[in-house]
């Protein structure tokens, strides 16, 4: 047996917990075909129950799945999204999980990731530590955000619940990425005021050169600077894609910073803002459109009541 079907064995024995009896979908799009194609295969020869479905590549993360796809999302047990973009911020996503069926995105998956990093991190690890992460999060009045020279961003997120991805799928109808390990929150909308420097990687456009510096202003994206920050703003569009929806923290052991959102926003000294939809985790911004936005060795700063 080949080193990449051993890890995705490890996965259905370590991380998600299902019976034997289980059907499970494979969802792909043009850009990770081949990889979900390798997936399906590692799957068929563990003798799980499968089945394919490609679509198109969506065009940004939170966009979603054709009708087609998400009806067959309903059809299933577990459902694995090997995709360009991300689909967990998803309409589809939340109404399978109301379903009973358990959902794990994969965005922007790369053997590279299958073989080294976060997806062999020691999950009982990073459980414990995405817990413990999770209730200071849901404990937090206000987060405050201090990163380059003299910025400062200012979080509210008073009676709202941190919610936890610890890369481990035990119920029915769980949810999460994978490789995962990150604890994040919907800060109370249109209230957050500051500055950030991105100097990590964002969502769509990988690593960035220079530093972005992100302007918010009651929430609201207002200014992002250089090539990547036009990107970024022209990527949210003008709508209620530009407001502020996620404070996320990276807590898996085994993450690296690559320019790839799914591994980066899970990294030790890692926090990550989005912008767009938070509907789906306890939010009320429901758009087309979730972009991560990771800084590395940001300060941190924990106002309780």
């Amino acid at each position: 047996m080949s080193e990449f079907h051993i890890i995705v064995a490890n996965i259905m024995s370590k991380n998600v917990d299902v019976p034997r009896t289980s059907f499970i979908l494979v969802l792909t799009d043009k850009s990770t075909s081949s990889l979900a194609k390798k997936f399906l295969e590692a799957l068929n020869t563990n003798k799980w129950k499968t089945s394919f479905y490609e679509m198109e590549d969506r065009a940004r993360s939170g966009e979603e799945p054709p009708a087609e796809a998400a009806d067959k999302m309903l059809r299933h047990d577990v459902v694995f999204c090997l995709t360009k973009h991300s689909l967990t911020h998803t309409v589809a996503r939340k109404n399978a999980n109301i379903h009973g069926i358990s959902v794990i995105t994969m965005p922007g998956i790369t053997e590279d990731m299958f073989l080294n990093g976060a997806i062999n991190a020691d999950y009982q690890r990073v459980e414990k530590e995405t817990m413990e992460m999770t209730e200071r999060l849901s404990e937090a009045e206000k987060v405050i955000i201090k990163t380059g020279k003299d910025y400062k961003l200012e979080i509210p997120v008073h009676e709202r619940m941190g919610v936890p991805s610890t890369g481990v799928f035990k119920e029915k109808g769980a949810s999460g990425n994978l490789p995962s390990g990150e604890a994040y929150i919907a800060p109370v909308e249109k209230t957050a005021n500051g500055k950030i420097e991105i100097n990590g990687s964002i969502a769509g456009i990988g690593l960035v050169d220079t530093p972005v510096v992100l302007v918010i202003e009651q929430g609201r994206l207002v200014d992002a600077t250089g090539k990547a920050g036009e990107r970024l703003l022209s990527l949210l569009g003008d709508g209620d894609g530009r407001l502020l929806c996620e404070l996320g923290i990276g807590t898996n052991h085994a993450a690296r910073v690559t320019g790839n959102i799914l591994e980066d926003e899970k990294a030790y000294n890692t926090i990550h803002i989005a912008f767009g939809s938070n509907h789906t985790f306890g939010g009320v911004i429901k758009t087309n459109v979730h972009i991560d936005c990771v800084t590395v060795n940001p300060e941190v700063e924990w106002m309780t009541s």
